[in-house]
């Protein structure tokens, strides 16, 4: 769960990730060298899909504002199955815990707030 902000990132217990985070279900892994949204591609993610079942949807944060990924990003995850749903950093973890909290099977990136 992100138990709150701090600066530019995220706190999650009593780590702070003030580049990024990613989370899944079992880990929260700071996102380090995270590309502006518009690069962003799959394998920017890592090994965040590398689950079983695959997750339902990214819950993607796209920092302090709501931007939208390429096309090309969201298709290609689509292609695998996995939707993509797309806002703020803030509401993108305060969604986590409310999705999470109903045990949905989901994984998130956020950006961090700037």
């Amino acid at each position: 769960m992100v138990t709150g902000f701090q600066g530019r990132g995220f706190r999650v217990r009593d780590d702070v990730f003030p580049d990024g985070l990613l989370l899944s279900p079992l880990r929260a892994l700071a996102w380090r060298d995270a590309p502006a949204i518009d690069a962003l591609t799959p394998a920017d993610l890592g090994d965040l899909f590398d689950l079983d079942p695959l997750p339902e949807f990214l819950l993607l944060g796209t920092g302090a504002g709501l931007r939208q990924p390429s096309r090309p990003f969201v298709r290609e995850l689509e292609a695998r199955g996995i939707g993509v749903e797309v806002m703020d950093s803030r509401a993108a973890a305060r969604a986590w815990g409310v999705l999470r909290a109903e045990e949905r099977w989901i994984v998130a990136a956020l950006l961090p707030l700037i």
